[in-house]
């Protein structure tokens, strides 16, 4: 008996892409070290303005103090931005040149979320 060929097999068949659903790149909300922003301000905006604790807060100050830089909190980048805005709304509003930007978070070690 002749064998039947399935011509399903000769076509080319397409080739499914899978899609993942990735997470929404998060974004680090940084801190620059200035030399006429008091500390107790810094430590204030980072409690009222990113939720941190009297002890995180002053944590963070002092990293930023002694390295120039550090991390306030990691968000999506809407929530990233608008924080690094009104950081420096609320700092020039009280006089200081506390400086804060964002970058894409590439999910090494933090301080603190």
């Amino acid at each position: 008996m002749p064998s039947r060929r399935d011509p399903r097999k000769d076509r080319q068949e397409d080739v499914l892409v899978k899609e993942r659903n990735r997470r929404p790149r998060k974004y680090k909300v940084l801190l620059h070290n200035d030399d006429f922003t008091p500390m107790d301000f810094v430590v204030e905006v980072l409690e009222s303005l990113f939720n941190r604790s009297k002890a995180e807060a002053t944590r963070i100050m002092l990293n930023v103090h002694r390295n120039g830089i550090g991390i306030a909190g990691i968000y999506s980048h809407e929530v990233a931005e608008s924080k690094a805005l009104r950081t420096i709304q609320v700092a020039r509003e009280a006089g200081y040149p506390l400086m804060a930007s964002t970058e894409p978070d590439e999910g090494g070690p933090h301080e603190g979320r």
